[in-house]
């Protein structure tokens, strides 16, 4: 029922004790919510909502390996809501075993504010050897190269590119092509659930895990250009044969487009959109 005058008999009913539906207030300008209740990866409201599964060729990781295969939202006790985003990378060693799973937003209608996403970080695989290079990642990216831009969360369970783990990399990048870009390396598990929040704001990127600041970037490598968003698990490499699938999931993710927000602010707001009932909103408005 839309807002107005109230109808009559509402006010005896409220008299006799019974309840009177309201209008719920309106969602705050400028903000992007989802917790992710979608029954697969084909499913309509999913792409109606501004996400993509990727299927498309090209990196990083095994290239040409994406697949909606390892894209699904199963019920899991210890999220709030009781549903996630799950992104399985799998393989038996060899490229054509391979499937790799990314989500993406569909716009790139993101660039300062703050991002927050609460995500399941996994230092084993669900099946399998242990022991891959693999990468859970959630980061942000430009769709070109004219005014690039990259803020990256990449947790690597066991280390990649000659480097040991567990290690979580923060990176701010200007040129993907030149490798032009600053990062710190958290050495340390994250085995579990984590609130990563990345604030860009006042040209200063700054990344935290749990409301622990762990990096702060700017001048050049604060971003330039309206970005996507990016969820996805994938393999550095292949080092050895046999079967085996790694898992991420991923509860929520917020977005604030006008401000930078603490921990217990992002936290406050997503509890009110879950209080409220909502499973997704976007309010951002369409440049």
């Amino acid at each position: 029922m839309s807002g107005g005058d109230e109808p009559a008999g509402h006010a005896d009913a409220a008299a006799r004790g019974s309840s009177v539906l309201r209008p719920r207030p309106a969602h705050p300008r400028g903000i992007v919510f989802d917790d992710f209740h979608y029954s697969g990866p084909d499913d309509p409201a999913l792409h109606a909502h501004g996400w993509l599964v990727r299927t498309s060729p090209g990196g990083p990781g095994i290239h040409d390996t994406w697949s909606a295969a390892g894209v699904s939202f199963p019920a899991e006790k210890t999220a709030v809501g009781g549903q996630v985003l799950q992104l399985r990378a799998s393989t038996d060693g060899t490229k054509a075993s391979t499937r790799q799973a990314e989500v993406q937003s569909s716009g790139t209608n993101f660039l300062t504010g703050t991002y927050a996403a609460r995500i399941y970080f996994n230092d084993k695989p669900t099946s399998g050897r242990n022991g891959d290079h693999v990468n859970e990642s959630f980061y942000t990216i430009s769709p070109d190269n004219s005014r690039y831009s990259e803020l990256d969360n990449e947790y690597m369970p066991n280390g990649g590119w000659g480097a040991p783990g567990p290690k979580l990399d923060t990176t701010s990048w200007y040129s993907a092509d030149a490798g032009d870009r600053v990062t710190h390396k958290l050495v340390s598990s994250l085995q579990g659930w984590h609130t990563m929040v990345i604030t860009a704001v006042h040209g200063v990127a700054t990344y935290s895990v749990d409301g622990h600041k762990l990096f702060s970037s700017g001048g050049k490598y604060f971003p330039r250009q309206n970005m996507s968003i990016n969820f996805n698990t994938w393999f550095v490499d292949l080092p050895f044969t046999g079967p085996r699938a790694w898992d991420m999931r991923v509860n929520w993710f917020y977005y604030n487009a006008d401000r930078a927000q603490s921990l217990a602010d992002v936290q406050k707001a997503v509890n009110d959109l879950y209080d409220s009932g909502t499973h997704y909103v976007n309010t951002v408005p369409k440049h």
